[in-house]
C-alpha cells in the first residue's frame, strides 16, 4: 500500500525545492507525477516556486469546494490516457490552505488508488496557530518529517512571522491577502518570537477555557469553520 507522507516546515526551509527535487527524481527514472496546489495560494499563480529561483508549472490546482479526489482521478486519467504510462507520484505544494476533508482525500488516494501522496506545507501561522490542512495532515499522514531551517540567531526556527509594510504584526487573518501593501514572513525560533510579540504566543485566535484558562477549547475553532 502506498502512504501519505506530509513534509513540513517552517518559512524558508526548502519546501518547494525539496518537492521540485522530489518530482524530477522521479521524472530521471522514467516514471510520472502530477503537481498540484490549493487555488488559494496565489504566490506564483500557478506555478510552484523555489526561492532558489526554480520553478515549475503545476498539472492541476484545486478549489476550496472540490473534492480532491475527483480532480485527481480526472487529471490522472487525462494523463495515462495521453501517456500510454501509470502514476507513479502525486505531490502537493502549500498543503496547509487544503480543508480537512481534501487532505481525507489523499490518504484515500494513497490507500486505494495506491499512489504515493507526497504533501509539503507549514504547520502553522504567525499566531502559532495551525492551519485546518496541516492539523489534519499531522493527524493521518503515515509519515511526518521536518524541514529544518535556521531563524536569524542561528537556532532553529520553528514558528512564522508576519511583517506588513516592514513592521512585525500579530494579529489579523489567518490568510493575508495583499491589497497594496506589502507583506512578506520570516520564521524564528521560539525566543525571537516571544522577542518580537511581547511574550505571546496566542494573540486571541484560539480562546482559553474559563475559568481555568490553562487549556484551550476542545471545539473546532471558529477559524477553522
Amino acid at each position: 500500500m502506498a502512504k501519505l507522507y506530509f513534509r513540513y516546515g517552517a518559512m524558508n526551509s526548502g519546501k518547494s525545492t525539496n518537492l521540485l527535487q522530489a518530482a524530477f527524481n522521479y521524472e530521471e527514472r522514467g516514471q510520472q507525477v502530477l503537481l498540484a496546489k490549493p487555488l488559494i495560494d496565489t504566490k506564483g499563480n500557478t506555478d510552484i516556486v523555489s526561492r532558489l529561483g526554480v520553478t515549475r508549472p503545476v498539472d492541476f490546482v484545486v478549489g476550496h469546494d472540490e473534492s480532491f479526489f475527483e480532480v485527481f482521478n480526472r487529471e490522472r486519467n487525462a494523463l495515462e490516457l495521453r501517456t500510454g504510462k501509470p502514476l507513479s507520484c502525486l505531490l502537493v505544494d502549500e498543503a496547509q490552505f487544503l480543508t480537512e476533508s481534501q487532505v481525507d482525500d489523499l490518504l484515500r488516494i494513497a490507500i486505494i488508488e495506491n499512489i504515493p501522496v507526497l504533501a509539503y506545507g507549514i504547520r502553522t501561522d504567525f499566531q502559532t496557530v495551525a492551519f485546518p490542512g496541516s492539523r489534519r495532515l499531522l493527524e493521518i499522514s503515515h509519515s511526518l518529517e521536518e524541514l529544518k531551517t535556521i531563524c536569524r540567531c542561528g537556532k532553529k526556527a520553528v514558528f512564522n512571522t508576519r511583517k506588513v509594510d516592514g513592521v512585525f504584526v500579530f494579529d489579523g487573518d489567518q490568510v493575508a491577502i495583499e491589497d497594496g501593501v506589502e507583506v512578506v514572513y520570516e520564521s524564528l525560533c521560539g525566543a525571537c518570537y516571544l522577542k518580537e510579540s511581547g511574550g505571546v504566543f496566542n494573540r486571541s485566535r484560539r480562546v482559553l477555557v474559563e475559568p481555568l484558562a490553562t487549556a484551550y477549547n476542545s471545539a473546532p475553532d471558529a477559524d477553522f469553520a
